[in-house]
């Protein structure tokens, strides 16, 4: 957690529909900056999710990956947001031939701004980690959709699904 910042703090409200995104910069999986504004004119599906190469973490990486090419179909582009580093990134992206970005926030610094840094438990433990959580970001920058808590088995039609009705809409 970020020092001197209470849990309080940290575990903020995710942006709200209609609100800008919060912009960032955050490395990829090769190590190269990547500003959320360069999304800018296409629809984005930014999802963040705990950990590379866990078994949730991994369906749901290789969802989207099945679902890459419906996805581009509505203009739309794929970020995946966690906190390992780009190496850790770029092992996950190559064993899974994952199609999309994958981004590195190993200070938890957006995951916090996204409001998905949140405390967790697990086996009676308590820790702090990434709340499995996705947003839809439209041409313009604004928050679409939230997803709030998701399931890795039904997820990917989710999002599917508001894909095609903001793409009929527009």
């Amino acid at each position: 957690m970020t020092a001197g910042v209470t849990p309080e703090q940290v575990a903020r409200e995710m942006p709200a529909v209609g609100e800008e995104a919060p912009d960032f910069t955050l490395p990829d999986d090769t190590g190269t900056p990547r500003r959320l504004s360069e999304a800018r004119g296409h629809w984005l599906v930014l999802f963040f999710y705990p950990e590379d190469d866990t078994p949730g973490c991994t369906k749901e990486a290789c969802a989207f990956r099945d679902a890459d090419e419906r996805i581009r179909a509505t203009d739309a582009q794929v970020w995946g947001v966690s906190v390992l580093g780009s190496g850790s990134k770029a092992a996950f992206k190559a064993k899974y031939g994952l199609p999309f970005t994958l981004l590195a926030d190993e200070d938890h610094a957006v995951a916090e701004r996204y409001g998905t840094w949140r405390q967790k438990q697990y086996a009676g433990k308590s820790y702090w980690g990434i709340q499995r959580s996705t947003f839809l970001i439209d041409r313009e920058g604004r928050v679409a959709r939230v997803w709030p808590r998701v399931d890795p088995d039904s997820h990917v039609d989710e999002v599917l699904e508001a894909l095609a009705e903001v793409s009929s809409a527009s």
